[in-house]
């Protein structure tokens, strides 16, 4: 087996919260509490970890008003997408190697 570089793994994306974010927004854009809902993250928790995916560039951000309420809308970015592709397919990389040591 060759041996595979853990390193390759994208840790910005290898955060269980930031991974079900991410992975929801692939289908589309999400407001913070669809996302929180999903996550079961608290308010600070998820905060944060968004925060980290908009700074990598990952994520964009809305913000605007329903009516007199806030609302803050989630979506992926075009490098978003592809490092989260990337992502996925590393991993995938990384279980055959596996899978090819154990036979």
């Amino acid at each position: 087996m060759e041996k595979f570089d853990y390193r390759q793994i994208n840790s910005i994306f290898h955060s269980r919260i930031r991974l079900a974010v991410v992975s929801a927004l692939v289908s589309g854009q999400l407001d913070f509490q669809a996302l929180r809902k999903l996550t079961g993250a608290t308010e600070g928790n998820l905060s944060t970890h968004l925060r980290k995916l908009e700074e990598a560039g990952f994520i964009t951000v809305k913000k605007e008003f329903l009516g007199r309420r806030p609302r803050t809308s989630y979506g992926l970015t075009e490098s978003g997408f592809t490092g989260f592709q990337s992502y996925v397919e590393t991993l995938a990389l990384f279980l055959d190697a596996g899978k090819k040591e154990n036979t």
